[in-house]
């Protein structure tokens, strides 16, 4: 998906949607569980890639979007809606780089560094979906 020469970052973030579908039936432990899993995976696996590619934060790298957008759509419905909204939030925070995920980006490194900015774009996104999830429920 990194390797597309437009948007790597969103078909990153696309193509990990049939993984969050099919973890979405899951119970919130086990989905925790393997959130876990999958976020020190891909910690080690962008520290590798980063030094196989011999670029910093490669695009080719995009595996953190995985991790971004399963947090991102963690206790939501499974439902196309939600799924669609999850997916613009998230690309919206990840490329917009609030505070302190700016920061984070230039100055953590390596394999945590790729990983930390999408895992905060994708807790921010996840607030804002809360909040309309709790906003759609009182009207």
């Amino acid at each position: 998906m990194g390797y597309l020469p437009l948007m790597p970052g969103t078909c990153g973030s696309v193509a990990a949607l049939p993984l969050w579908w099919f973890l979405a039936g899951l119970p919130p432990i086990k989905y925790g569980l393997v959130l876990g899993g999958v976020l020190i995976l891909s910690i080690w696996v962008a520290g590798r890639a980063e030094f196989y590619l011999g670029q910093s934060d490669a695009p080719a790298i995009v595996i953190d979007e995985v991790v971004g957008l399963l947090i991102t759509l963690a206790g939501c419905p499974r439902h196309w809606g939600w799924m669609l909204g999850g997916l613009l939030l998230f690309r919206v925070m990840d490329i917009w780089k609030p505070f302190p995920i700016d920061l984070i980006n230039s100055q953590v490194k390596g394999g945590v560094g790729i990983v930390l900015d999408d895992v905060l774009a994708g807790i921010y996104a996840w607030i804002v979906l809360a909040l309309l999830a709790r906003l759609l429920k009182l009207i």
